[in-house]
């Protein structure tokens, strides 16, 4: 019988699991390890799954004519000016990044740390993974310098990469990479002839997109950047499972769309009907999906930069979250504090933190990064609360001040206060 190899299940889902099997046996654990948008559902979005429960055909597998176009729309009004034809929908912006791997030949570069995902889908597709250091100031992107040394020594010992991934903006660290680096990386693309998949979901989470400017690989390279994003993060609808990506004009994005229908039509023949009835209203955007992307993005930055505050003053390094809803502490100027307490690495800095202070994390090491670092992810939207919390921490003035909200960010300064032994 044939030997199967059982790679281990994605590591932030599988902390997830833990936690709802822990909590259920009574246990209290602050749980910041996983990156879900808890929001609750606009009573608009529920509407539509109702009245989309009728489209129960297949469909075309790139999705309908009139949901396409209402995501070509979206992505027009963010200085990216879009046909319906060079859109393709699916359940989830995962299954589209998993059939750009299988479908761009070549060895991939990610930044370290990235999102757990990326790394063992190259892997699944048959390639070669090369992690390149992020930027002092953001993550999400390698650092330009880094990534040219990278591509140089892969080659040389006889790799080949051709795609670069890069996460605008960042999960894991809740940063967004200026203009600058993105020219510069656009430039480098095309000088070494990569591909960039630019993902995107978290792009509308930005905290004050008045003073943080976004700029897209697309619109600087537009001829060899794809995007992806999603309705998961901006409106919570993880659990709906509804991806796009937008494919670049010209011939090779005809065959990189095509190639990715192909895959599509083998894995996933389409993304489910109802879903595309709720994909089609929130890509259309109408003012009560556009007010709640604004709370919501306000709640993400109130919230974030709360646990970004007591990282610091905890001895931290950290960089400042601009987007999305995590924050990446770096523990090294503690160091011989924690290892004074066991504490010598990624992994058993998590442990730590869970086993005193029952407060969950997901280590850098599973991100891609160093494992002997002291960095962890934090994912500070499961600090929301129930869906009547939720509500309510949209519509606070000061959501860190709520009751719920306060009290867990309490135990999360105690538990970082801890971990030094001032607490």
């Amino acid at each position: 019988m044939t030997a199967v190899t059982v790679a281990p299940p994605s590591p932030n889902l599988a902390l997830n699991q833990l936690v709802d099997q822990r909590r259920a046996a009574g246990e209290s654990l602050v749980h910041l390890a996983f990156g879900e948008a808890r929001l609750p559902v606009l009573p608009q979005l529920t509407e539509q799954l109702a009245l989309g429960a009728a489209r129960s055909a297949y469909g075309p597998v790139a999705g309908a004519d009139d949901v396409r176009g209402a995501v070509a729309g979206y992505f027009t009004r963010r200085r990216l000016p879009t046909e319906a034809d060079r859109v393709v929908l699916a359940p989830g912006s995962k299954p589209l990044l998993m059939a750009l791997q299988l479908v761009i030949p070549g060895d991939v570069l990610l930044p370290s740390p990235a999102w757990n995902t990326y790394a063992p889908q190259a892997a699944y597709a048959g390639k070669k993974v090369f992690g390149v250091p992020i930027p002092a100031d953001c993550g999400g992107v390698p650092a330009p310098g880094a990534l040219q040394e990278t591509i140089h020594r892969a080659r040389a010992a006889g790799a080949d990469p051709r795609l670069l991934v890069l996460t605008l903006p960042d999960n894991p660290t809740g940063t967004l990479a200026p203009p600058s680096v993105i020219r510069e990386l656009c430039a480098l693309a095309r000088a070494e002839d990569l591909l960039i998949v630019s993902d995107e979901i978290y792009r509308d989470s930005v905290h004050d997109a008045r003073a943080t400017r976004f700029l897209s690989p697309a619109e600087v390279a537009p001829e060899r950047t794809v995007v992806t994003s999603g309705l998961s993060k901006t409106l919570g609808l993880g659990g709906w499972r509804i991806g796009v990506a937008r494919f670049p004009e010209g011939d090779t994005g005809a065959l990189l769309r095509d190639a990715v229908v192909a895959a599509a039509s083998e894995i996933w023949s389409t993304l489910a009907g109802p879903m595309q009835q709720v994909a089609r209203y929130a890509y259309e955007e109408p003012p009560e999906v556009v007010e709640r992307m604004r709370t919501s993005a306000r709640l993400h930055g109130a919230v974030a930069r709360a646990v970004h505050r007591i990282a610091v003053e905890a001895g931290a390094d950290c960089r400042p979250p601009t987007g999305g809803f995590y924050v990446y502490p770096d523990f090294e100027p503690l160091r011989t504090r924690l290892a004074a307490r066991g504490v010598t690495d990624s992994a058993s800095l998590a442990a730590r933190l869970l086993d005193d202070s029952g407060i969950v994390v997901l280590a850098g090491h599973l991100l891609g990064d160093d494992p002997h670092a002291l960095r962890f992810k934090a994912a500070t939207s499961l600090l929301y609360g129930d869906e009547r919390q939720q509500e309510q921490a949209l519509r606070a003035d000061d959501p860190t001040r709520l009751p719920h909200i306060a009290g867990q960010l309490t135990r999360i300064a105690q538990g970082f206060a801890r971990l030094k032994g001032a607490a």
